[in-house]
């Protein structure tokens, strides 16, 4: 870890040990800082802006009361985005059990994914990437979040998901495959 980032984490822990003797200013300045990235986040995983919003409102709710919880094995930003698919998840889980016939969330699956990260055959718009994201079904666009854009290892996302490993590089491989065949699609004539 080079110096610059070494400094970053131990100043973030001082933040997070003042927050949790409950230095309200301390925690402000966390949530500055990690306010985004978790905000976009959930944005990704609901595909609804008020409802990021609220989850993201939630997950700093959520970290404020479990700070004492906090044991800096992982980034204090990791520890956050855990507690915010959480958050996703379990809103998830309420809104089908009022909504009977909602299609079901992570399906299981079988089969290796490819190592080799997705490449287009023409160039892709940022905009019509996040749109066929967004189009995903829940558990492939779940797993495709957390491991391809935000970078966490499979084991991590079967953990904040609750599935088996080899079910989170099974919606991996599909997710890849079922983006692939949508910008394909639509960048056909």
């Amino acid at each position: 870890m080079n110096a610059v980032r070494q400094e970053r984490v131990e100043w973030e822990l001082a933040l997070v040990q003042r927050a949790s003797r409950g230095d309200v200013r301390a925690f402000e300045r966390l949530y500055r800082d990690n306010a985004g990235t978790v905000f976009g986040l959930c944005l990704r995983l609901t595909r609804h802006r008020a409802n990021a919003e609220d989850c993201t409102q939630e997950t700093f709710i959520q970290a404020w009361r479990s700070l004492q919880k906090f044991e800096s094995r992982s980034a204090f930003g990791t520890w956050l985005h855990r507690i915010a698919v959480n958050v996703v998840l379990s809103r998830r889980r309420s809104a089908r059990s009022i909504e009977p016939g909602a299609p079901a969330g992570i399906s299981q699956g079988s089969g290796e994914p490819s190592a080799e990260p997705v490449v287009f055959d023409t160039p892709v718009e940022e905009a019509e990437l996040e749109r066929a994201i967004e189009a995903l079904p829940d558990g492939a666009r779940d797993v495709l979040v957390l491991s391809g854009i935000y970078g966490y290892k499979h084991a991590e996302v079967a953990e904040m998901l609750g599935v088996a490993e080899g079910t989170c590089k099974a919606q991996l491989h599909r997710a890849r495959a079922l983006l692939q065949a949508r910008l394909r699609q639509e960048n056909s004539p």
